[in-house]
């Protein structure tokens, strides 16, 4: 499986903008020789690379940004969705309508990742769920920026109190990744 450069883009310049630039050299540091190469050599929003580059970029921000604690990749989804819903991707904002945004959750799925699907029913006028099926690969930390890039997405279509809670996750040995979506009307 492989992600978008646009992924890895995004938590480079979340690492530099929130903990400097010098961050994101230790960051760099922690990987291994050929992954350095690679991400610091030309990434393009539009080039796909390895999901394994990118869970080993994520354990390093972990390991090295957040003392362990995986949540820092909630932040991470966020400055992500702000990202590029306000660069390449801003016409898919459907303001004052987190449903109709939710609708495209099947098309957005796939300007990230290039294996698997990720379906969208609504529950309710200010509820949904998300599931994501047959990814070849998976991790924790990627649910994570799922969460904050959904919570902030919805926020910047008009939604309140979003909240977005992983019901099920392949990293913990479940069948698909489920997030439950609400926000107050």
């Amino acid at each position: 499986m492989n992600v978008k450069g646009s992924v890895l883009l995004a938590r480079r310049a979340f690492v530099q903008r929130h903990f400097g630039k010098a961050a994101w050299d230790d960051v760099l540091a922690a990987l291994p020789k050929d992954d350095q190469a690679s991400l610091t050599g030309m990434l393009l929003n539009v080039g796909w690379f390895p999901f394994k580059l990118g869970e080993r970029l994520d354990e390093a921000i972990v390991n090295v940004l957040g003392q362990g604690d995986p949540k820092v990749f909630e932040r991470i989804g966020r400055a992500s969705a702000d990202e590029n819903l306000n660069g390449a991707h801003r016409h898919l904002l459907v303001p004052g309508d987190p449903q109709s945004f939710l609708r495209q959750t099947p098309e957005i799925y796939k300007f990230y990742y290039d294996t698997g699907r990720r379906t969208y029913e609504s529950t309710g006028a200010t509820s949904a769920v998300l599931t994501t099926y047959d990814a070849d690969t998976f991790s924790q930390v990627d649910c994570l920026t799922v969460v904050g890039w959904h919570s902030r997405a919805l926020e910047m279509c008009g939604a309140r109190e979003v909240t977005v809670t992983e019901e099920s996750c392949r990293a913990r040995g479940d069948a698909q990744c489920r997030y439950r979506v609400m926000w107050a009307g």
